[in-house]
């Protein structure tokens, strides 16, 4: 290939790019395929372009594709000069190319003609797809004739577009958008998407118009549809039964309509002129989700049937990834009803403030396992806790009810420190439950003799309190640390006690609200610090939700709990 970098190393310097398995979605291309890095080093193959390269993936993965493959039509090394598809590489676009030539195994030439595209790889930034397609593959030396041929890459081109950025997201609408700029301009000026809900309802949820090189909405089209008819023979109504792909027109819809949804499609192609449509099923494993219509207006020439298996297969695609953001967006909403539930009412406690925050990670994929909580002990104090179990997902929400009910038990039954409560909870954590590890910080407080509030805690793993003053003066209570819960490591707990000073406010928080990619937790604590300071006048629930709304990195792919309690002031 004709990828690699200007300045190529010998074998014995550098370090060559960590080889992956073949990416799942290139199996699928039905034709060569291989990816490379941003170096041009071969990350990824498929059984296909193994078997036309007569190299297997371990003579291919990690090295320079240029280097390897590319070849004149007299067999000699190409010059990277002379190469297009390296300055296609370099240019970082999507180029092609009707015959070239590579080497293969056994040192014969393979004529081919390939497509090169920007590809995103799972853990590879930059790197870049190559389809090549030999049309008579036991004929090695044999010259290839290419006319038909690029229409078929530029077919598997788009599928894998198609998979690779509509598998990449969890978010239905997304998904949506992604896939409607794939077919526009490129397949029609019209996309329409119709959606069957989980009550059986049909959404026209997506009608869009490519105009002038711009993507416009039209959501005077979009809204509810009546319901499908059981045995309506129009396409719509077929394809929403998964019946079948079909063609349509202005004229099909023209008669006595059958069906409140025929009535909604001659709406739609007098409002939009579109005069020739292919309409497809989107289907799951499972079920039929909707349907997919591609509508021509202003573009010339008609849909014929032989378009109808690329609208298949990017419909079935859709479908799939479809179904997996349904799922996700399901599994979320259960551990986040699942959490509400879980985070407690916080008791009231005659003069102090108390009052508690937790914001789900903007991710719906990332459901995690954080968590506060604020109780009566049997002593009549008060228990403080705040703790993270580690985890994004419904596993973790559960593993954090686990955690948190079995540490009231003990806080409430044993009439021992903080330190002493945790120690009995790690045992129970690391035998009894399904939790890797944890963090938490667990207190008590109480009203002392002088008119003051007394706080103790104990800290495993976990970000250190803050205090601060009515007067702004902010300090990381970092007393009682020891490790988190279940290492196995056996180490005694500490616990440390402060006076809280009249009108201080003491917070408890998890590491969702100081943590952000590329920045040292230090930042992070420093940004809490001083912006808690600055808020430290507001009434008690204006500093909470400031803070958050300063301090929660934009970057945050986590949640958040956080519990904020304010002594009361001097009298």
């Amino acid at each position: 290939m004709a990828a690699g970098p200007e300045h190529q190393e010998s074998p014995g310097r550098g370090s060559p790019a960590a080889p992956v398995a073949p990416a799942e979605g290139l199996e699928a291309l039905g034709t060569g395929a291989y990816v490379v890095d941003e170096q041009g080093r071969i990350i990824a193959v498929n059984a296909l372009a193994e078997q036309l390269l007569d190299r297997s993936a371990a003579d291919l993965l990690g090295h320079d594709a240029h280097d390897l493959l590319h070849r004149d039509a007299h067999n000699q090394p190409l010059s990277r000069s002379q190469c297009s598809m390296r300055q296609a590489f370099h240019a970082g676009r999507t180029a092609q190319a009707p015959e070239d030539y590579f080497a293969r195994g056994d040192g014969s030439l393979l004529p081919i003609s390939w497509l090169i595209t920007p590809f995103d790889l799972a853990g590879h930034e930059n790197s870049t797809l190559v389809l090549f397609h030999a049309p008579h593959p036991a004929e090695a030396g044999a010259r290839a004739e290419p006319p038909t041929l690029l229409p078929e890459i530029e077919r598997l081109a788009l599928l894998a577009a198609t998979t690779t950025q509509l598998t990449s997201t969890l978010d239905v609408e997304e998904a949506l958008r992604r896939l409607v700029t794939l077919v526009l301009p490129r397949l029609a000026d019209w996309a329409v998407i119709d959606l069957i809900t989980e009550r059986d309802e049909v959404w026209r949820t997506v009608v869009v118009e490519a105009d002038g090189g711009e993507l416009v909405r039209h959501e005077e089209l979009q809204g509810p549809m009546p319901p499908i008819p059981e045995e309506s023979p129009m396409p719509l109504s077929r394809a929403l039964r998964g019946v079948a792909s079909t063609l349509a027109g202005p004229q099909t819809y023209q008669g006595s309509p059958d069906s409140g949804i025929a009535v909604e499609q001659r709406r739609l192609f007098e409002a939009t002129g579109v005069h020739s449509a292919a309409i497809a099923p989107i289907r799951s494993t499972r079920a039929v989700l909707g349907a997919l219509t591609l509508g021509r207006a202003k573009q010339p020439g008609d849909f014929h049937t032989t378009d109808l298996p690329l609208l298949e297969d990017i419909a079935r695609r859709t479908g799939l990834a479809l179904d997996n953001a349904r799922l996700y967006q399901r599994q979320r909403k259960v551990a986040e009803t699942m959490q509400n539930h879980l985070l407690p009412q916080m008791p009231r406690v005659p003069g102090l403030q108390m009052t508690v925050r937790y914001l789900p990670a903007p991710d719906a994929s990332q459901v995690g396992g954080d968590w506060y909580d604020a109780f009566s002990l049997s002593d009549g104090a008060t228990a403080l806790a705040v703790g993270d179990v580690v985890g994004h997902d419904l596993e973790a929400a559960a593993g954090m009810a686990q955690v948190r009910n079995m540490l009231r038990a003990y806080a409430w039954a044993l009439h021992e420190p903080p330190s002493q409560i945790v120690a009995r909870l790690d045992e129970a954590v690391l035998h009894i439950t399904d939790v890797a590890m944890a963090t938490l910080i667990l207190a008590r407080i109480e009203a002392a003799d002088d008119g003051h509030w007394r706080l103790s805690w104990t800290n495993a793993g976990h970000p250190p309190p803050l205090l601060i003053s009515h007067d702004g003066l902010a300090e990381y209570l970092s007393g009682g640390h020891g490790i988190l819960l279940g290492t196995g490591a056996r180490r005694p707990r500490a616990d440390a006690t402060v006076l809280l000073p009249p009108g201080s406010t003491l917070l408890l928080y998890t590491d969702g609200l100081i943590e952000e990619p590329g920045h040292t937790l230090d930042e992070g604590l420093h940004r809490l610090r001083r912006h808690a300071a600055a808020l430290a006048h507001r009434p008690l629930a204006s500093f909470t939700d400031q803070l958050l709304r300063r301090v929660r990195p934009a970057a945050n792919d986590d949640d958040v709990a956080l519990l904020a309690l304010r002594a009361p002031a001097r009298t």
